[in-house]
């Protein structure tokens, strides 16, 4: 869908009330591919963009900053008013937690419902101690320009693979970033987004997320990129109703491993917020 900044590939499907689906790094829309189906079927109306600089959607010139969280939420605030969309439930998975906590400060009236699947609140995700700091590492090599595209490129983008081993699309995954300008793209929202300052500073102004807004955080068991406290902790980031839920056996990419049970929580979170 043609924009005013940049033209997105978006998966539009299915009627009834709407659902605004927000992938991560280094995903595209195809990451809900398990869901769109049961939520369709279940009376909801899918919306599922692949966000500016990933996959088959454009990656705008003008460096890091044309990638910072703000210009994804403009791009999702003006996508639903073409698709005539007012309110909606919004579902995040990694980078998309992000963006759809964001959406949800910016819009609170319209949010019918927030699900943040893997990535807390930013207070949580910053306050979870040492070992999420460990985990964590990974964010302050992507900061590094050249460096960090250099070394995950590196022997047919061998360090990469290893970061994403437990994708079960990691080959679909990769192909759009061995494009010219597609692994830079990708990396551009944690440099806009999560710089050192960021990460470390040691206080932030952080706002909790809204009253009117039901919120579902959802972990799992196996995912080696965040702890369970960074989920948990965000309870202390939710102004108003809190749900916890955990999925066992499911790495990161959760709604591709358990795709039945993320199923189950999502459809239950928005029929009990519908």
């Amino acid at each position: 869908m043609e924009l005013s900044d940049v033209t997105l590939d978006v998966e539009v499907s299915g009627e009834g009330p709407a659902v605004l689906l927000l992938h991560g790094f280094p995903d595209s829309h195809r990451l809900w591919r398990h869901q769109v189906p049961a939520l369709n079927a279940a009376g909801f109306r899918t919306i599922a963009p692949t966000l500016r600089g990933f996959g088959g959607s454009d990656r705008p010139e003008g460096g890091v900053e044309a990638y910072h969280p703000a210009k994804h939420v403009g791009d999702m605030l003006e996508l639903l008013a073409r698709l005539d969309v007012d309110r909606f439930h919004l579902v995040g998975h990694d980078w998309g937690s992000g963006i759809a906590q964001a959406l949800a400060q910016v819009a609170p009236e319209r949010v019918a419902s927030l699900t943040i699947l893997s990535v807390g609140h930013i207070g949580a995700v910053r306050g979870a101690g040492w070992e999420q700091k460990q985990r964590s590492w990974y964010m302050l090599l992507f900061q590094l320009a050249d460096v960090a595209e250099t070394w995950l490129a590196h022997d047919d983008h061998a360090n990469l693979r290893e970061m994403l081993a437990e994708h079960p699309d990691a080959e679909a995954v990769l192909a759009p970033l061995r494009e010219p300008g597609g692994l830079t793209a990708a990396l551009n929202i944690y440099r806009s987004g999560l710089p050192a300052e960021v990460q470390f500073a040691p206080e932030l102004p952080l706002s909790p997320l809204p009253e009117q807004v039901p919120v579902l955080g959802v972990w799992s068991t196996g995912d080696r990129f965040l702890t369970e406290r960074s989920m948990t902790d965000s309870a202390e980031y939710v102004a108003g109703s809190w749900r916890y839920e955990r999925i066992e056996d499911a790495g990161h990419w959760l709604q591709l491993d358990q795709p039945q049970k993320v199923n189950e929580l999502l459809l239950s979170f928005l029929k009990e917020n519908s």
